[in-house]
């Protein structure tokens, strides 16, 4: 019965997983092209890769909504590799450069087989920010030129960072119709990929930003074709060019280096990146989850291996686990690992079916798609966000990142390793807490007997370099139980650990179990962030930050005392349950402060940073939120602003409750509920029009709760006088109907 029940439930989701798919594969298409001829591979390599990943991996993969294909992170090596074997000849470096691939897929896939998923957990976090941030700038520094219209431009990145005044010039210096036109669609573009995610029209927002450059593209090739006596405006080096035959164009790798030590450079650098980019994607895949399901890390690499050396016989890239798709995927509904197949196989149709439309565009508008996804590797943000955990992240952040720009990525990521370790060993004022401790158990687990709690202790140190010793040890534990993780006994608790556990903390509060940490109360941590450095000892005082209010708190403070609340300032990553809510389903919960609250009326006013996505598709968000307790049992529901196109994909499975009586109040709000005539008993006259006559929030229900919130961003304490009001009836005409 159960195995015909998951059939039925197959069959059931498969609606939402054709539609993502299909999503995925619009925005996989140019990021695929891109990615190989930013690695100065055929285009099709890419291609070659996503839809080899996508079969192989959903079928045979440990994960469920994840999706597969060429990642950003081994451009630069496949770049510096095609290069370095060819020794001037491309197309043979290509070939060598396939021989590698196919060996990584071979020592990627024994990474699985030997269960050493673990590896991911032996790199600081900051370090990897740093590394990622490196390879953004290598790829967003070669493809500027080529976004501009110049494929003649090579160097090192920081050189060709500093040769960008120059392009500019160049397309003014002697200035053609070809070079124009391509910058100027270039630009355009990376205007377009920019001001995509301001746009709120739902029509826009149902096709992804890389599409609408492809279509930009192609647009323009047709209008030269028809209203132009020029078939193109493009010189033949900037326009994408794939085989007639393509079913019978695959290369062979050429294995003749196998002996070099060149050669085995190539082939640790991609293993390295590959489950690096695959081991972080997959995590931050599990937090979207809506269902939190964990995935099997090592089937999953061992998946990922196959895929890679069948992708690099026949000429394709590496495969790994993509964080931007798999974001996408996630966020259009997608339930299973079908999704992944299906954007294979709508990928495998565009390039039979439109091989003219995909020859009709030009490099420019793909390296704008490139040049974007750089800068997001990259972005300034980042580092603001690092600071904010604490000064010592940001100096392992930058120390990797020079590291990586200047000396390569194996050189850079050991130099972050050991730059934290040395950090590490600054702040204690201690080697021996590390040297003598490294090799002891340092975790002590056992079950309750009369609660059934599970205790876990933690002793002396805990770092990213025996974390995963505590991550054995709570994979162990039902996420549906209850976990008391104690660090009284541990002097030192570091940022990759913090933010480890808090994963953790989300996921089973999410599955309905409780996980308690308990011995932080005698630690101090250097800023307010709640993914900080803790430790014993007072860490040094150039560490320190200023913890002064700033002008609104100071005056949520004088709020808070007008209104006889309690107000807190201080950063927290306690959720109070907020992840159970439908709202943050596929949203991860950063941290919340500013918090105001009422014991007398049972509601709490707070600001909180979350995100959609991860990494470099990962949005930043931050808003008010009012979360009350209801005493009345309620049903639990959704109301917010009647939107179609722009929430298809997510409201698959849920139905608009209307009534004919109030037309306007249909119109103008989104009401749905898993009990469609409770919701309807509670949504009596008096409510309905009260919601007419306010302006508009989000409120959604669960069991006794009301969770409230108005605009994407921070509101001002008018706003928050405001929301209390609205808040305040909503709550007086429940209690009343009730």
């Amino acid at each position: 019965m159960a195995r015909v029940s998951r059939f039925q439930n197959f069959f059931f989701q498969l609606p939402r997983n054709v539609f993502s798919g299909f999503v995925v594969s619009l925005v996989a298409l140019p990021l695929g092209l891109g990615l190989a001829l930013a690695s100065n591979a055929p285009p099709l390599s890419g291609i070659i890769a996503a839809v080899v990943g996508g079969v192989t991996v959903a079928i045979l993969g440990g994960s469920q909504v994840t999706i597969t294909g060429p990642g950003n992170g081994l451009v630069v090596v496949l770049l510096s590799s095609i290069s370095l074997l060819g020794e001037g000849d491309l197309y043979q470096g290509y070939l060598f450069t396939l021989a590698a691939i196919v060996i990584s897929g071979v020592l990627l896939f024994c990474f699985g087989a030997f269960k050493l998923g673990s590896i991911g957990e032996f790199f600081p976090s900051s370090a990897l920010q740093g590394m990622l941030a490196a390879i953004g700038i290598g790829i967003l520094s070669k493809q500027f030129h080529v976004m501009l219209g110049f494929t003649d431009v090579s160097g090192k990145p920081i050189d060709l960072i500093l040769l960008i005044p120059n392009s500019f010039y160049r397309i003014f210096e002697n200035p053609t119709s070809s070079i124009l036109i391509a910058s100027i669609l270039g630009l355009t573009s990376l205007i377009v990929l920019f001001l995509y995610s301001k746009l709120r029209a739902p029509v826009f927002r149902l096709i992804p930003a890389p599409m609408w450059v492809v279509l930009l593209a192609i647009g323009l090739s047709y209008y030269f074709e028809y209203f132009s006596s020029a078939i193109t405006p493009f010189n033949s080096d900037l326009l994408i060019s794939i085989p007639s035959d393509i079913l019978n164009s695959f290369p062979f790798p050429d294995f003749d280096k196998f002996f070099k030590l060149s050669f085995w450079g190539v082939v640790i650098s991609l293993t390295l990146i590959a489950t690096i980019e695959s081991l972080l994607s997959i995590k931050a895949v599990d937090k979207l989850d809506p269902q939190k399901r964990r995935s099997n890390i090592n089937k999953d690499l061992r998946a990922l291996g196959l895929a890679t050396v069948i992708s690099g016989l026949i000429g394709g890239l590496n495969v790994v686990t993509v964080i931007a798709r798999s974001s996408v995927n996630v966020n259009n509904g997608a339930t299973n690992r079908s999704s992944n197949f299906f954007h294979a196989s709508f990928l495998f149709l565009f390039i039979i079916l439109f091989q003219d439309q995909i020859q009709r565009i030009a490099l420019p508008a793909l390296a704008a798609i490139l040049v974007y996804t750089g800068y997001k590797l990259a972005a300034p943000r980042n580092i603001l966000r690092i600071m904010q955990i604490g000064k010592e992240q940001l100096a392992i952040f930058l120390l990797t990142l020079f590291s990586t720009l200047f000396s390569g990525i194996i050189v850079g990521i050991s130099v972050g390793i050991l730059s934290t370790f040395i950090i590490h060993i600054i702040i204690n004022n201690s080697f021996f807490l590390f040297s003598r401790n490294l090799l002891k158990p340092n975790v002590l687990m056992f079950r309750e007997e009369e609660s059934k709690n599970y205790y876990v202790s933690v002793k002396n140190f805990c770092s990213f370099l025996n974390f995963y010793k505590l991550k054995n040890k709570l994979d162990e534990i039902p996420e549906s139980d209850h976990v008391i993780l104690d660090f009284s006994l541990c002097e030192f608790v570091d940022h990759t650990v913090m933010e480890g556990i808090n994963d953790y903390r989300r996921v089973f509060s999410r599955k309905g179990g409780v996980f308690e940490i308990i011995g932080l109360d005698v630690h101090l941590a250097d800023t307010q962030h709640p993914f900080a450095i803790r430790k014993v000892l007072p860490i040094k005082e150039f560490f320190t930050l200023s913890r002064n209010l700033t002008k609104r708190q100071l005056s949520l403070e004088k709020l808070s005392k007008v209104l006889n609340l309690n107000y807190s300032p201080e950063m927290t990553s306690e959720s109070k349950n907020l992840d159970l809510f439908i709202y943050f389903k596929t949203k991860i919960i950063n941290y919340q402060n500013n918090q105001l609250n009422s014991e007398e009326n049972n509601f709490s006013i707070f600001d909180l940073s979350y995100s959609e996505g991860a990494f470099i598709a990962k949005e930043d968000l931050r808003a008010t939120f009012l979360l009350v307790n209801v005493k009345q049992k309620i049903p639990s529901f959704i109301l917010d602003k009647e939107r179609f196109l722009d929430s298809l994909s997510s409201r698959l499975g849920y139905f608009d409750i209307n009534f004919n009586k109030y037309p306007n109040f249909s119109k103008q709000f989104f009401l749905s509920g898993s009990d469609r005539l409770a919701v309807r008993s509670l949504f009596k006259d008096s409510l309905i029009k009260f919601l007419e006559q306010n302006p508009l929030y989000y409120i959604e229900s669960r069991k006794n709760q009301l969770l409230i919130k108005g605009k994407d961003r921070l509101m001002s304490i008018e706003e928050i006088k405001n929301l209390l009001s609205f808040a305040t009836g909503v709550v007086s005409i429940i209690k009343t109907e009730r």
